[in-house]
């Protein structure tokens, strides 16, 4: 795997509504896109990190940072003999930044898929002997209305309804946690669509212990990471606490992390994002420990564009998944005819896994229009 040169952008895509966490509230999705140029071919890869640390202590500057001053010059003109070369060329001597290094792996990845001619999940599936699945099931997730109006969280789920997805999550706050969940768990009665609510690390333990026992009451799937990321021994006491399933989710940021959280007899229900984690090659190092030890995993989202989207849809292929995961339709996120690869969800709330490489599906008229070269930059 040559590569012979990297371009990297800053692609830029509006919401359609709002979307509000315990932490903070995005209005419009901006991330950097690498793109690695070898033997005729392109590998695409997305670093979505937010704009503001309330979801991890990376943020879009410090990833272009490094990304311009220390990674890319890590792989620009060298030649690898996997993707898993290349992420440990982006390891060594690199703490953390697990976003900036997702966006040149991921990329790694999907140039050797564009050289063999196939799709991101046949790849990861050859590399641990499973056969990828056709399709994936998707659910929705629902931020915090503006208004903190349950009347309004109860239209947006009436709304989701008719789309087919199989399971609504709801983000919750302190404050802002029983009378939501009330609220959904009333709309959906009798559907036999699953709830799932998330903290985004918002709880403290054990200073809200009492409010998540009053979750432990509505029949949830799982409780998504209700605690802070480094909280890792209130995870797994109040795993044991509680009838409903805890999730980790800012936590499960390596595989270092999913195997104390195996040590201490933790949650067993773990988000992976790919991303987040650093890339495709650490997502199946964590997806090995959790097959042996029992993990069931899902597939989340920042949410990323359709173009980054195609790491997590790949992964979410792999056995082992099985929940709903966060992929949606583009709609969903950014309106009509708006993503760089649209992605499209059927009345059964299933999603297909793509048989080609990512600049196969990428639509280079949107790319161009949204985003801005900053690597070379523009003649």
């Amino acid at each position: 795997m040559r590569i012979e040169r990297v371009e990297l952008y800053e692609l830029s895509l509006p919401l359609e509504r709002p979307f509000a966490i315990s932490g903070g509230v995005m209005r419009e999705r901006r991330s950097l896109v690498v793109a690695l140029h070898g033997e005729g071919h392109v590998g695409w890869g997305e670093s979505p990190p937010f704009e503001l640390p309330f979801y991890s202590e990376e943020t879009l500057a410090g990833a272009r940072d490094l990304l311009e001053r220390v990674l890319i010059p890590r792989v620009e003109g060298r030649t690898f003999d996997a993707p898993e070369a290349v992420d440990a060329a982006l390891r060594a001597n690199v703490r953390g930044n697990n976003f900036a290094r997702a966006g040149i792996e991921t990329a790694a990845w999907d140039l050797e898929a564009s050289r063999r001619g196939v799709g991101l999940a046949a790849l990861l599936a050859e590399r641990v002997g499973v056969e990828p699945a056709s399709s994936i099931p998707c659910g929705v997730a629902l931020g915090i209305p503006d208004d903190r109006n349950v009347r309004t969280l109860a239209r947006w789920i009436e709304e989701a309804i008719p789309h087919g997805y199989r399971r609504i999550k709801i983000k919750v706050a302190p404050g802002w946690d029983e009378a939501p969940v009330a609220a959904a768990c009333s709309v959906l009665a009798g559907t036999g669509i699953p709830l799932t609510v998330d903290g985004n690390g918002g709880y403290e333990w054990p200073g809200h212990e009492a409010s998540l026992r009053a979750l432990d009451q509505h029949g949830l799937l799982y409780i998504e990471q209700p605690l802070p990321p480094d909280e890792l021994v209130g995870h797994a006491r109040l795993a044991h606490l509680l009838r409903t399933p805890i999730c980790l989710d800012e936590t499960l940021r390596d595989a270092r992390a999913a195997r104390q959280i195996v040590a201490l007899d933790g949650p067993t229900v773990w988000n992976l994002k790919v991303h987040r984690v650093g890339g495709l090659t650490e997502a199946l190092r964590v997806y090995a420990i959790a097959r042996e030890s029992g993990a069931q995993l899902w597939a989340g989202t920042m949410p990323e564009s359709g173009l980054g989207s195609q790491a997590a849809l790949a992964a979410a292929a792999l056995p082992g998944f099985v929940f709903p995961s966060d992929l949606e339709p583009s709609t969903r996120w950014f309106g009509r005819n708006q993503d760089v690869i649209k992605l499209t969800m059927d009345a059964q709330g299933m999603m297909r896994v793509p048989g080609v490489s990512v600049g196969r599906m990428l639509d280079r008229a949107r790319f161009q229009a949204a985003s801005i070269r900053l690597r070379p930059p523009p003649r």
